[in-house]
């Protein structure tokens, strides 16, 4: 699994530099929720090259 995750990081690190064409802008996305249950956060990182999405969330 740690072998899977390193893998594509390395290849949005590598898309995003710019390595294989024009640069791609990585999108951050965050939230923080209040309910019943507790307060959930959520943070995440993704990149879209046209059909191909990758977004990694923690």
């Amino acid at each position: 699994m740690t072998r899977c995750v390193a893998m594509l990081m390395l290849a949005g690190t590598l898309a995003a530099c710019g390595v294989d064409g024009e640069p791609v802008r990585p999108t951050v996305g965050a939230s923080v929720a209040v309910g019943s249950g507790g307060v959930n956060s959520n943070v995440g990182v993704g990149l879209n090259q046209g059909p191909f999405s990758i977004f990694l969330g923690l």
